[in-house]
């Protein structure tokens, strides 16, 4: 799906850290502003800021969420084990004192304790969890932040509106050929801030977007339109047949008649 809209407001205090296996979500980041989590991102929150409509600009977004309701959860740890040298309170004032959430981009140290959460046996799943959560705060304990860590650039409401519009125009118009400049007098939006913005929202180039897109409109008129491979070339917006099969190989990897051999269309 697209987007979801979210009524949640915790009631309590409590403390959340994402995980971002796939996909793309956007999240606000600041007073009328937004960033993007992507795969491989740790996002820590307390749901302050949790209402309204959030985007995931690719369709869709898979992961995982720890949730510390922080009384209970204060009041627990120690019992769980002798010891524990973590105070819970400590480690969300470390990653998330603010009312926005707080992203580590790229948290490849930390992918082998989520990475080991999507697929554990149903018969030992709870102590396993809990046994992850427990390392999960003992690195986050041990973890030093850099002195200069610096957010991923956010972008402004009325910015991202009107990427997401370029966006949306781009493919509803896949067919067509436009240049950054025509996108950018079109929108009302500089060539660098559209360029920025886009590659945050989408997680790629327009030039990369609209290919990938116009490939896989491709591949479904290969499959469920009686038509030839040069007429599917101009629908996507290729003059040269060739030229098409050649972007065509190197996303799909294979050529299209290959692919329309391969999935059944004679």
């Amino acid at each position: 799906m697209r987007y979801y809209d979210s009524g949640f407001r915790p009631g309590r205090g409590i403390f959340c850290i994402d995980h971002c296996r796939e996909g793309r979500l956007e999240y606000p980041a600041a007073e009328d502003a937004y960033s993007y989590v992507e795969a491989g991102d740790l996002k820590f929150d307390r749901r302050l800021s949790h209402t309204g409509r959030f985007e995931m600009p690719l369709s869709h977004y898979h992961g995982a969420t720890v949730s510390f309701d922080m009384d209970a959860a204060c009041r627990s740890l120690p019992l769980e084990m002798k010891d524990f040298p973590v105070d819970l309170k400590e480690i969300q004032k470390k990653f998330c004192s603010g009312i926005y959430p707080c992203v580590i981009h790229g948290a490849c140290s930390m992918e082998h304790i989520f990475g080991e959460l999507y697929a554990v046996p149903e018969k030992i799943k709870r102590p396993y969890f809990k046994v992850k959560i427990l390392e999960l705060l003992l690195y986050l304990e041990a973890l030093e932040l850099p002195e200069n860590l610096v957010e991923r650039s956010y972008f402004y409401k009325a910015q991202v509106e009107k990427t997401k519009a370029v966006g949306q125009f781009i493919i509803q118009h896949m067919d067509e050929n436009f240049t950054q400049e025509e996108l950018s007098r079109r929108f009302n939006i500089p060539r660098t801030t559209m360029k920025k913005c886009f590659k945050s929202v989408f997680g790629t180039t327009i030039g990369n977007y609209l290919r990938e897109y116009r490939m896989n409109q491709a591949a479904v008129m290969l499959i469920h339109k009686d038509v030839s491979v040069a007429e599917i070339s101009g629908c996507v917006g290729y003059d040269s047949p060739s030229k098409f099969a050649i972007v065509f190989r190197k996303v799909m990897g294979m050529s299209p008649t290959e692919y329309r051999s391969r999935r059944g269309k004679p």
